[in-house]
């Protein structure tokens, strides 16, 4: 059953409902049994509904499985027909009426399908965008959302109509009863078919085809002249690959654009005052006017990135600061430069001997760190300090229980954070039993905490966290309205296109100072010796590190600089980053020793390694981890932090935004001197007087 996404109780056994009510309709269909059959329909509709609202994944799943809600709605309408064959109610002129509504209920879902996506596809622009001004293209409105979406819903109506005709006719003995309801749920097919008529015209007729938005598209290009593009292709989830940059190329003087080549990934990436291009087609992007751009970024290796690489007046980087110790792609010597955090990476880069030349390697520091690199300078624990613990892995092994018990047993009382990863036990039951213990302990631990406070009086801040925590939840529906707003979720990506022809700074500047309040208003309403379990996309890892006064996690695999772990847009970023990111911090953290493996190895194979308090099997060695948090003279490895931190990340002077910035306009100059040296040697020779005569 997990395999199929179902992530509660509650939704395994409306499941597991669901199936045994289908089941109950083929029994009773088949044995004429009309009451038990009407039952069983009725509490599937509950069911169905209850599962729409709380299990989408497991919804859409079954949908890929040829199990969605259309075959299971056919299903049930064949049921339904047999039903009516061996009862004696309808009589022949009955039946015949019943199943040729139902039929015509088919034909119109199947109808009403067919137009829902002709009309989808129609209205998919050949170039999708946000803050573009591509007003005068006739875009006309999509079809509201009751009339294309919610097929699962609207098809329960029809059901829910039939069935409460059939239990009519059955306690009546009147057959006019389902041919009534049946009448009435096909008639309420037709009308949605015929209201989306109008727009199926419209959009064969009115909205522009490729030529024109490419034109468009141009025409703004050219007005503009962005001088800096950053292009990502990929899956959805790993849309904080390019998400993570969206500030430090916004913050470049010259005009600058986002280039992404997947559908998805545009309706998953952050609000940005950057204008945003999506061209999900080769062709489409080859026959756009890029002749300004000077300077393209790639946050990421994949294929598609040939596709802008070979435009040769761009002067094409790689976007590297964040690899690790991870093996480097021979794929990164097509660029024409790479840029890398600190000297980690270019030593990385050179003897992995790819073909990546020293003289080809930039370095400029972590952009998305600054802000933890100037709040984490001067850090003094708190009273009552808290450890931030994140398991590398996203199913909860036996190491971890062990740890967390640990935590929460200290002679010396700590405040325990415990943020796992947001798919944590998705995959196996086995995982999903370990985090629910881990959660039973944290609570358990509360609740003695709660009855003996640590750290102050209980009394003494009661009346503040309360109104902090009335504060948050107001924060929290206003953020929700504010999304809402910026995400638009009544339009489609063509409407979007449309009306976003400008950034609103206004709300941005908004949205961002009402998730600052949020999280200022989270941590207020928290007391501070209460230990909590954090899952889901809030408070942000970069919130829970300005908590933290020390770090426990693991290193998944690679040396753990590879993700911008504070993406609001659902993913934690990879889990390896978790401890790089944290590093900029300068806060001591500890890392869990990983089976087979020495200490000596460990820290000879683990660059971070080399300045982490290190925990063994059984969570053996977290007293020596928690001294410095009590006692800062007895931080031994302040020092090798300091120098891994500038080894890996770059200098904290200047600021890694200045030095991306700086890069990126020495390489657009570079790239204007090759143009004008390109442009001399490819200019035809003067046409003087004696070329005349000699012609």
């Amino acid at each position: 059953m997990n395999r199929l996404g179902i992530g509660s109780p509650r939704g395994l056994a409306a499941f597991a409902a669901l199936t045994g009510c289908l089941v109950t309709m083929a029994m009773a269909a088949l044995t004429g049994t009309g009451g038990v059959f009407a039952a069983a329909g009725l509490a599937g509709c509950g069911c169905e509904l209850l599962l729409h609202r709380t299990e989408p994944g497991l919804m859409a799943r079954l949908g890929r499985l040829h199990m969605g809600a259309t075959p299971r709605f056919e299903f049930r309408c064949v049921l339904l027909l047999l039903l009516l064959g061996r009862l004696h109610v309808t009589g022949p002129i009955g039946l015949a009426a019943a199943m040729t509504l139902v039929l015509c209920l088919l034909a119109g879902q199947a109808l009403h399908a067919a137009l829902s996506t002709l009309i989808r596809r129609r209205r998919a622009l050949a170039v999708a965008a946000r803050n573009i001004d591509l007003r005068r293209l006739d875009i006309s409105d999509r079809p509201p959302r009751r009339l294309t979406e919610w097929p699962g819903p609207r098809m329960l109506a029809y059901e829910l109509s039939a069935l409460l005709g059939l239990t009519a006719s059955l306690a009546t003995g009147d057959a006019r009863w389902v041919v009534a309801a049946l009448t009435l749920a096909a008639g309420a097919c037709l009308i949605t078919v015929v209201a989306l008529v109008p727009y199926l015209v419209r959009a064969v007729r009115r909205l522009p085809g490729a030529a024109q938005v490419l034109a468009e598209v141009d025409a703004w290009l050219i007005r503009h002249r962005p001088r800096t593009v950053l292009y990502f292709s990929g899956p959805r989830d790993r849309v904080h690959q390019v998400t993570g940059w969206l500030g430090a190329v916004a913050a470049l003087p010259t005009p600058s654009l986002v280039v992404l080549r997947d559908r998805e990934l545009l309706e998953a990436l952050d609000p940005t005052p950057l204008p945003v291009l999506c061209v999900p087609d080769a062709a489409h992007l080859a026959r756009l006017d890029l002749s300004g751009v000077r300077v393209a970024l790639y946050p990421a290796n994949t294929g598609r990135n040939i596709h802008l690489l070979r435009i040769p007046t761009m002067q094409h980087v790689f976007l590297a600061p964040g690899d690790g110790d991870r093996a480097v792609d021979p794929y990164s010597k097509v660029y024409d430069q790479v840029w890398v955090a600190g000297e980690a990476g270019r030593r990385r880069h050179v003897q992995a001997a790819v073909g990546v030349e020293d003289a080809d390697i930039v370095e400029i520091g972590r952009p998305q760190l600054d802000g933890l690199r100037a709040a984490g300078t001067g850090h003094v624990p708190a009273p009552v300090p808290t450890v931030l613990y994140a398991p590398a892995s996203d199913e909860p092994g036996t190491a971890d229980e062990p740890i967390v018990r640990a935590l929460l047993e200290s002679e010396r009382p700590v405040r325990l954070l415990y943020r796992p990863h947001p798919p944590t036990g998705r995959r196996s039951p086995e995982a999903r039993a370990a985090h629910r213990r881990i959660a039973a302990l944290i609570q358990a631990a509360n609740e003695r905490r709660a009855a003996d406070p640590v750290g102050e009086a209980s009394g003494d801040a009661g009346a503040p966290r309360a109104e902090a925590a009335r504060h948050r939840a107001e924060l929290a529906r206003r953020i929700a309205a504010l999304e809402a707003r910026l995400r638009r979720a009544d339009a489609d990506e063509a409407m979007l296109t449309r009306d976003r022809a400008a950034p609103d700074p206004a709300l941005l500047t908004e949205a961002e100072d009402l998730r600052r309040q949020w999280h200022q208003a989270h941590w207020a309403a928290s007391p501070p010796w209460l230990h909590q379990v954090i899952e889901g996309d809030t408070p942000t890892l970069h919130s829970c590190f300005g908590q933290a006064d020390l770090l426990i996690a693991g290193l998944s695999g690679a040396d753990g600089l590879s993700g911008v772990g504070d993406s609001r847009s659902g993913a934690d970023g990879d889990r390896s980053g978790v401890v790089g990111d944290f590093l900029a911090t300068l806060k001591p953290y500890a890392l869990t020793i990983p089976a087979g493996l020495t200490e000596e190895e460990f820290r000879r194979q683990h660059t971070l390694a080399r300045a982490a308090y290190l925990l063994g099997p059984g969570a053996s060695g977290v007293d020596t981890v928690l001294r410095p948090l009590f006692d800062p003279s007895l931080d031994e490895l302040r020092t090798t932090r300091q120098e891994v931190t500038e080894f890996l990340l770059g200098p904290a002077v200047p600021p890694s935004v200045q030095r991306f910035t700086d890069a990126v306009e020495k390489l657009a100059r570079k790239g204007e001197a090759l143009l004008r040296m390109r442009d001399l040697h490819t200019a035809p020779p003067p046409d003087t007087g004696r070329w005349s005569v000699t012609r």
